[in-house]
């Protein structure tokens, strides 16, 4: 430590090379309650001296021409920004009021009490070896001045100088302790608000990431897959004429049917409201519902009860998925779709008996343009604690499976709920 860590008072001078920085610990009630008690004793002292001295007639012209300009002199490290922005300046101001002290001291011993505040500018200001050499120095000009007063130098005229010295010391390690203690508590506030912010900053990057998959997902189970069903459909409509007006028309009312539907989920999607599938009707109307438009057998198992919103759209949008997958890439000719309420939790089952494929590549593939379905069904079931399995193989059909725990989450079932392997 080059310096005792005195924090810079209000009104008292900072040597630093550069301009004052802000010190969040000098700023603590305690510490500027210490500054201002340290510079209010030099100037209650000084004026206790002067009119002592002038009352009792000791205090001659020189005494108080010398006091004035000590007072002028200590008043300049407070109202000049050059000597506490510049080390320089600062050290000559502390040079020329010692000098003005000492003079002042040597005329009139009285003023050696002043030496007592002066230690602590002292030991601010310079560096450990400079300031304890200073203080001993200006105990030495107490000393020498009490020698010429009245009965000599006395063992009580040396030791009060000496005491006052290392109280002064002990007073002054102290206080930076103080000091230093309070800016490093500053310093841990400063870090855990910081962290706090960083936190808080990657919250709301994982809250974005988690919002715009969110998004990507209800985009493809709903607006993709519709408008992917239109472009069918109208494909189909295009063959069907002009020798099948009647089958074109039903693909042309197919089409806008599909449209109507997709436009509702999009502004549900908009609205974050339940998918419009759901809206009126129980969780195996709408998969029933669902899978008779795409010509597949429903099979409900079990005792329906209550799920979570959550949960219903989950298992809405996947079983779209599956169904348009078969559908579309599959060439099915039976598809089954089942839903089973077990004691502690619902199951769904969607198989197909169309050309397969190979569940492992595709999963290698989830990074690229086909493969976002499979990859956000898992994702979306994951995220609610569920399990999805794909059991396919080229040429063999494929069963897309979940299950989805929910004991403890949701009211027991009304009834006895179907066998376990109803699957």
């Amino acid at each position: 430590m080059n310096r005792l860590d005195l924090p810079p008072a209000p009104g008292s001078p900072d040597p630093g090379a550069g301009p004052e920085p802000e010190d969040h610990g000098a700023a603590t009630p305690a510490l500027r309650w210490l500054n201002l008690a340290l510079h209010g004793l030099f100037f209650t002292l000084l004026a206790v001296l002067v009119l002592r001295g002038l009352v009792g007639g000791q205090l001659g012209g020189a005494g108080l021409a010398l006091s004035l300009l000590l007072g002028a002199g200590y008043v300049l490290g407070a109202v000049v920004p050059r000597i506490r922005s510049d080390r320089g300046w600062a050290l000559g101001w502390l040079g020329a009021v010692i000098a003005l002290w000492a003079a002042l001291v040597l005329l009139h011993p009285e003023f050696g009490y002043l030496a007592f505040p002066l230690y602590f500018v002292c030991l601010h200001l310079l560096t450990t070896r400079w300031a304890v050499a200073a203080v001993v120095g200006l105990t030495a000009v107490v000393v020498l001045a009490q020698a010429g007063t009245e009965g000599g130098l006395t063992t009580a005229k040396v030791l009060g100088p000496v005491a006052g010295l290392l109280v002064a010391l002990l007073t002054a390690y102290g206080y930076a302790a103080l000091y230093r203690e309070g800016r490093e508590r500053q310093q841990l506030i400063d870090d855990l608000v910081r962290t706090r912010g960083e936190l808080a900053a990657t919250q709301r990057e994982a809250g974005r990431l988690a919002e715009r998959q969110r998004l990507a997902a209800e985009i493809h189970d709903t607006l993709a897959q519709g408008l992917s069903s239109i472009v069918l459909l109208t494909r189909s409509a295009e063959s069907a004429l002009p020798a099948d007006p009647a089958t074109a028309a039903e693909r042309i009312a197919e089409v806008g049917r599909t449209a109507a539907e997709n436009l509702a989920e999009a502004r549900s999607f908009v609205h974050a409201l339940t998918p419009p599938a759901l809206q009126g009707r129980t969780l195996s109307e709408a998969l029933g519902r669902l899978a008779g438009r795409s010509g597949a057998a429903f099979h409900p198992d079990g005792d329906p009860y209550p799920l979570p919103v959550e949960v219903e759209v989950a298992l809405l949008r996947l079983t779209q998925e599956a169904l348009a997958n078969a559908v579309r890439h599959a060439a099915a000719q039976r598809i089954a779709v089942t839903l089973s309420y077990l004691d502690n939790e619902v199951t769904l089952d969607v198989f197909d008996d169309g050309v397969g494929f190979d569940p492992h590549a595709t999963a290698r593939a989830a990074d690229g343009p086909g493969g976002f379905g499979l990859h956000g069904m898992r994702e979306r079931i994951a995220a609610l604690g569920g399990r999805l399995t794909v059991e396919s193989a080229p040429g063999e059909g494929t069963v897309v499976a979940v299950s989805l725990p929910l004991q403890g989450a949701l009211p027991a079932p009304t009834g006895a709920a179907g066998p376990a392997g109803a699957r």
